[in-house]
C-alpha cells in the first residue's frame, strides 16, 4: 500500500488542489487532466498515480501468457498511422487459410497459453463465416484458451458486410467462442485528428457505441489510445473522459492501454517517436483520470521493457504478456523482441520491485504445473 510517511510535495502549485482530490478519491476534471499533461513536475504526477495504483493493487504487477494471431493484413482502410495494412494483391499482403491460422496458434513455446489475441485488417472479401470458423476451430483444438478477438472497428466492418446489426454479429461471434474483445482501433476520438490519421475507420462515437454494445452482450473489452502523433493535450483528455463516461454506464472495460505511435514505415514517418518521459506521463495521467478502470497496462512491446518497468511505479499494474509474435507494431518499426518468455517477464517485474502475478484474460490468478495451468475461480 502507499506509504503515508511522506506528504505530497511538488514544485508546481497547480498540482496541490489536484493532489487533494486524488488523495480524497475524488474525480478529476477536464481542466485538471490538461494540467497533469503540462505540469513540469513529472515525479509529483507519478507519485499521485502510484498512490492510486497501490491503493488498488498493492505491489502486484500482472502479466499473462498469450499468443497474437493476425489472420490477414489486407485492409480496405488506408490509415496514415498504419504500417501493417496492405491492399489486396499488393506485395507483402497475406491472408491465412484456416488451417494455417490454427497451426500458427499451435506454434511457439511449449508452455500452455491462456489467451489468443486476434486482430487483423478489414479484408474486403472475407465473410463473417471465415471468422466464425476460425474461432470455432481454435475452441475445438484449444478449449481451455480464452479467445480475445476483433476490435470495435472490425466488428462494425463485419456487421456492415454481413448486413447484420452489431448485436446480431456479436451474438454469432460469442456463440462460436469469442470470450472477450481487445481495445484497438480507438486511436484518438477527436474528429479533427481522425480525419487526418484514420479517415477510413469508424468515427470516435461509433467506436464508443460499439463498445457499449459489446458490454451489453456480456463481453468484457479493453480500451486503447494512440498518442504521440498530431493530437493535443486536450484531445488526450477528451479521449480519456469519453472512455470514463462509457465505463460509468457499462463497467465493461477491464484495462486501458496507452499505445505510443510508431511512425516508421507510415505516411507520418516524419514525426518523432515518443520519449520515455512522454510514455510514463501518459501512464500516470491515464491512471489518475480513469478512476473507474481496474487496470492500466504498460505494453512492453511498444514502450520497451525498461520503460514498462518504470511505468510500474507511475500507475501501471500490468505489462501484458509473452505475445510470441507481434506484427502490427513491428511493421511500424518497433525494435523490441517479438516475444518474451514467462520467466523473463517475471524477472522484469521483480527487478522493478513489484510482485509478479500471472493472470488469465479476466485477471484471475493462474497456477502452473509444467505445461498445464489452473485458474482461480
Amino acid at each position: 500500500m502507499p506509504s503515508q510517511q511522506h506528504a505530497f510535495v511538488s514544485d508546481d502549485p497547480r498540482l496541490q488542489p489536484i493532489a487533494e482530490k486524488v488523495l480524497a478519491s475524488e474525480r478529476l476534471s477536464f481542466e485538471e487532466g490538461v494540467t497533469l499533461y503540462r505540469s513540469p513536475d513529472i515525479l509529483a504526477v507519478g507519485w499521485l498515480a502510484n498512490h492510486v495504483r497501490e491503493n488498488l493493487h498493492g505491489d502486484v504487477a500482472y502479466f499473462n501468457v498469450n499468443r497474437h494471431i493476425n489472420p490477414t493484413n489486407v485492409c480496405v482502410a488506408a490509415c496514415r498511422l498504419c504500417a501493417f495494412g496492405r491492399k489486396k494483391g499488393t506485395e507483402g499482403s497475406y491472408t491465412m487459410a484456416l488451417e494455417q491460422a490454427w497451426e500458427t496458434a499451435a506454434s511457439g513455446y511449449t508452455e500452455a497459453v491462456t489467451e489468443f489475441h486476434i486482430v487483423g485488417g478489414l479484408h474486403p472479401d472475407l465473410p463473417l463465416e471465415y471468422f466464425e470458423d476460425l474461432v470455432r476451430g481454435l475452441k475445438e483444438r484449444f478449449p481451455q484458451v480464452h479467445i480475445k478477438a476483433f476490435t470495435m472497428v472490425e466488428i462494425a466492418f463485419l456487421a456492415r458486410r454481413a448486413k447484420l446489426t452489431i448485436p446480431e454479429t456479436l451474438r454469432r461471434l460469442k456463440d462460436c467462442g469469442v470470450d472477450s474483445m481487445p481495445g484497438g482501433g480507438a486511436e484518438i476520438f477527436s474528429d479533427r485528428v481522425r480525419h487526418i490519421i484514420c479517415d477510413h475507420k469508424i468515427d470516435g462515437s461509433e467506436w464508443l457505441d460499439t463498445a457499449r454494445m459489446v458490454h451489453q452482450a456480456g463481453l468484457k473489452s479493453n480500451a486503447t489510445m494512440l498518442y504521440g502523433h498530431i493530437e493535443s493535450d486536450e484531445d488526450r483528455v477528451d479521449h480519456l473522459i469519453k472512455l470514463r463516461e462509457v465505463q460509468d454506464e457499462t463497467h465493461g472495460f477491464q484495462t486501458f492501454i496507452p499505445l505510443a505511435f510508431h511512425p516508421d514505415n507510415t505516411p507520418l514517418e516524419h514525426l518523432p517517436r515518443t520519449t520515455g518521459l512522454t510514455d510514463i506521463r501518459q501512464i500516470a495521467v491515464s491512471r489518475l483520470m480513469l478512476d473507474n478502470f481496474p487496470h492500466i497496462k504498460a505494453y512492453w512491446q511498444m514502450m520497451t521493457a525498461k520503460i514498462a518497468q518504470i511505468a510500474l511505479r507511475f500507475g501501471a499494474d500490468d505489462i501484458d504478456g509473452t505475445v510470441i509474435e507481434e506484427k502490427i507494431y513491428h511493421d511500424a518499426g518497433a525494435t523490441t523482441p517479438q516475444g518474451m518468455r514467462r520467466e523473463e517477464l517475471m524477472r522484469l517485474i521483480t527487478a522493478a520491485g513489484r510482485v509478479p502475478v500471472e493472470r488469465d484474460t479476466l485477471y484471475r490468478a493462474v497456477t502452473r504445473s509444467e505445461d498445464t495451468f489452473t485458474v482461480a475461480v
